[in-house]
């Protein structure tokens, strides 16, 4: 398993506060895939795929 831990601060180093903290890690694919817009653009398109291939075996 990946190990994302960071390392510790140096003890001489002052401890930042949450609002300085390094910026947001970016986020990925499965963060895009939760937003709403894109599932129903994507069921969208599987419903037309799914309508054109029950047309072409059923009905040609």
């Amino acid at each position: 398993m990946l190990d994302t831990s960071r390392d510790p601060a140096p003890a001489s180093a002052p401890a930042p506060t949450p609002a300085a903290s390094a910026p947001e890690e970016p986020r990925g694919c499965l963060f895009a895939l939760s937003q709403p817009p894109l599932m129903i653009f994507l069921a969208v398109i599987g419903a037309l795929l799914l309508m054109a291939a029950l047309h072409d075996l059923f009905l040609l």
